[in-house]
């Protein structure tokens, strides 16, 4: 009776060649695709936004309101009693919407005077809205009587030299109109700073027309 041979384990191998071992996929979490998902779509969003935002910016070309003080009459500015200021300060103010396809709504418009920093005098401006490429013309008046801590010496200079540094700043209230849609309201930083020379005796001095500093 024949027997079978047996091939050595260790010994040379002539059959079809043997696939080597997979190694097992690493599974991904489903944090990571969540998250990346979710990058996608933001990025879709602010891409979408970008291009919303060119579109507009071409379509309605907005351009900065301009702000001048363009007269202003010091009747009076002195102290009494060394720390009373008596003011009798009225001035010109003309707003300039140069946009043609926005108009503007101004809900509110207060004006503040001060000299070296301390204020000294308030009015009220007319509420109004104003068309595309339109100008509106105000007029404020500040006058009465304020208590101030002042330097004596700085004011007396300023009042031989013949004119005063005179800030005013316009407080208000904004809502912008695009076709049928009105913005919410917005608080623009209008700030004018003024030289305006004091009326002494009968006479008049010319005032230089100041563009104000307006940040929206």
């Amino acid at each position: 009776m024949s027997q079978t041979q047996e091939v050595p384990l260790n010994g040379a191998y002539y059959g079809p060649s043997i696939p080597p071992a997979q190694q097992p996929r690493p599974k991904r979490s489903r944090g990571c695709c969540v998250l990346s998902t979710f990058l996608k779509v933001m990025i879709s969003i602010i891409v979408v936004l970008g291009i919303a935002a060119l579109i507009f910016w071409l379509v309605v070309r907005p351009t900065e309101v301009k702000v001048y003080v363009v007269g202003a009459e010091l009747k009076q500015f002195n102290l009494t009693n060394g720390n009373t200021l008596n003011y009798d300060l009225s001035m010109n103010i003309t707003v300039r919407n140069p946009n043609r396809r926005i108009g503007l709504y101004y809900d509110q418009l207060d004006a503040i005077a001060s000299y070296n920093r301390e204020r000294f005098g308030w009015a009220n401006l007319p509420r109004f809205y104003q068309g595309h490429k339109n100008t509106t013309d105000l007029h404020a008046d500040f006058n009465g009587q304020h208590l101030m801590l002042l330097n004596t010496f700085e004011f007396n200079q300023d009042k031989n030299n013949g004119y005063f540094y005179i800030d005013v700043k316009l407080y208000s209230r904004i809502r912008f109109k695009i076709g049928a849609i009105k913005t919410r309201r917005v608080k623009p930083d209008i700030e004018c700073h003024l030289r305006i020379p004091l009326v002494s005796n009968g006479t008049f001095s010319m005032f230089e027309t100041t563009r104000c500093d307006v940040d929206f």
